[in-house]
């Protein structure tokens, strides 16, 4: 038979124990088990030559096609129901790649097909028996923009809701073409999943019959670390969107990387969650390691960092153990209690360990990953929490988030001009009772500066100097923080490194933790103790434009040390 009708030639499933599922003990119902796995009379699996796609069927339920010409995903046929595709354009890297030289492969039960356009290769798997298209992209420089895969969905397929979700016939553009308002008042985009990477394992829609999902991968060649937050998903009346992130450059706080990053994961569904077993983290690959797929580096060729706990935690927190270096990234949960955590196939090298109580890092050190072997390291003690200093009075607690703070949950998946935001003016009164909640989580320079603190002094306290800190998780166009203290009037801070772009209107409060110090002379203070000293908080800046892209800032913490 000549290679080219073996490569045509069609395969019978077998069963679950045909792909290697029934050693897992995993049921088959209602269509779709581990894996989104298929019964054994679904179809065949191959793959054909249409003129201008390769069409793969993956032996289940579901059918897709790729470009011959461009390499992007053309076809998503699930359950004989397409899927793919809206305002004229399909599922590919960035905006498409154009012309590209694409090839197609079989080896055993998996599908292979790649593309390449200059530095960007695009890989496409298809598994026997699976509902599923693996992915890969591999970026090796800057000379071609890449920041994204998108899965692009057809109109109508999935209910249009969320708060990443909006319809242009009825709701207005508020910023920069992608927020926008409807008509009671609330805010939608794009940018509002309300999640950071460490919080999901996969996106998607479902209908309650069929979901269709985009699993993440472990984003090691991603930036950002594992609190960052970025697009996900989006549907309005023309179509939807499915986002994998390779490299997004909006309230970004770390250089770009290249490489391979992937494999992530398309999974149709019955309308439930894909398996658990798709997950970045729990995913068998040991099928991918003579694929030949460039930059791919299996089990084998990765080593692992084990730490005994960690000391000095606040049972209050959560905290995450995190590595990186300029070729990859990783994290870790530390557990509970204990601070025991172990963060398992990492690239060799040396990385950046850094400790963080919520996102504020507390520690750091380096450490060094070997090829097979794992790094074992003793109990790290917690030495750089700005909480344990003593304080006269303390608004918010240092975790690196505005968490506690006036409308901080609600900008992550809403526009600071939301109708569900309170108003960002008001002022706080120390022992008042709720003043975190009272104290904005944001100030910016057009609509709430000059936040003032009521506070009084002992007599004691008043004779002293003290420090005044005011810690910041992100700024928009320089701004920083000056303070008047009664009659006292700060120096102009300087503007630490931040991200250039919106944050603070597109659901993102997490820039470079940052703590200004304010050296505050025991002249300024109100001698009677009855009387209150007033602290009233500016932004300063030359740039920005008007009202929320005026100039602004976010809050971590603000306290006045003893």
């Amino acid at each position: 038979m000549s290679a080219h009708k073996k490569h045509l030639t069609r395969r019978r499933v077998l069963g679950a124990s045909a792909i290697g599922v029934a050693a897992t003990g995993a049921a088959v119902a209602g269509g779709t088990g581990l894996l989104g796995t298929a019964s054994a009379s679904a179809a065949t699996f191959g793959y054909r030559d249409d003129g201008a796609n390769y069409v793969v069927d993956t032996g289940a339920f579901l059918v897709f096609k790729v470009s011959k010409s461009t390499g992007d995903l053309t076809s998503l046929v699930y359950r004989g129901k397409e899927y793919e595709g809206y305002g004229g354009k399909h599922s590919h890297v960035e905006s498409g790649l154009g012309a590209s030289t694409v090839s197609v492969r079989q080896s055993g039960a998996t599908i292979l097909i790649k593309v390449v356009h200059g530095p960007v290769t695009q890989w496409y798997a298809a598994r026997s028996g699976q509902n599923n298209v693996y992915l890969w992209t591999n970026k090796a420089d800057a000379s071609f923009t890449a920041t994204r895969y998108i899965v692009r969905v057809k109109s109508g397929m999935f209910p249009n809701t969320g708060s990443d979700a909006w319809d242009s016939t009825k709701d207005t553009i508020i910023e920069a073409g992608d927020v926008w308002r409807a008509p009671d008042g609330t805010t939608h985009s794009k940018h509002y999943s309300g999640k950071r990477t460490i919080d999901y394992d996969q996106v998607g829609f479902t209908t309650g019959s069929v979901g269709l999902w985009l699993v993440r991968s472990n984003h090691e060649k991603a930036s950002g670390g594992p609190f960052y937050r970025s697009l996900l998903r989006h549907s309005n009346e023309g179509g939807a969107g499915l986002y994998e992130i390779l490299h997004y450059n909006e309230a970004q706080t770390e250089a770009e990387r290249f490489g391979l990053q992937g494999p992530y994961v398309i999974a149709f569904t019955d309308g439930g969650a894909p398996s658990a077993a798709l997950a970045h983290d729990r995913l068998d690959t040991s099928w991918v390691d003579g694929l030949g797929i460039t930059g791919w580096v299996g089990r084998v060729g990765r080593g692992q960092v084990a730490g005994v706990g960690l000391k000095g935690m606040d049972p209050k927190y959560a905290y995450t153990v995190g590595f990186a270096n300029r070729d990859a990234q990783y994290w870790a949960r530390a557990t509970a209690g204990t601070g025991a955590f172990t963060c398992p196939g990492m690239l060799p090298g040396t990385y950046t360990l850094t400790v963080y109580k919520n996102e504020l890092a507390v520690h750091t050190q380096t450490v060094k990953v070997s090829a097979g072997e794992t790094t074992s390291l003793h109990t790290l003690a917690v030495t750089g929490d700005p909480s344990t200093a003593a304080t006269v009075w303390r608004l918010g607690d240092w975790d690196g988030t505005p968490g506690e703070f006036k409308n901080a949950k609600l900008m992550t998946y809403a526009h600071p001009s939301d109708a569900r935001a309170a108003k960002w003016t008001g002022n706080v009164t120390i022992g008042g009772g709720s003043e975190a909640a009272s104290f904005p989580a944001y100030l910016w320079k057009d609509v709430n500066d000059g936040v003032l603190v009521y506070f009084k002094l002992t007599r004691a306290q008043a004779a002293a100097a003290h420090t005044l800190r005011i810690g910041v998780t992100d700024a928009f166009s320089g701004g920083r923080p000056r303070v008047t203290v009664n009659d006292w009037v700060s120096a102009v801070p300087a503007s630490p490194a931040q991200p250039t772009t919106r944050s603070l209107t597109t659901g993102s409060y997490r820039g470079n933790n940052h703590t200004f110090t304010f050296n505050v002379p025991s002249s300024v203070w109100k001698t009677d103790v009855n009387q209150y000293n007033v602290l009233k908080i500016n932004v300063v800046s030359g740039s920005g434009d008007g009202a929320y892209l005026s100039a602004g800032t976010s809050f971590d913490c603000v306290d006045l040390l003893t």
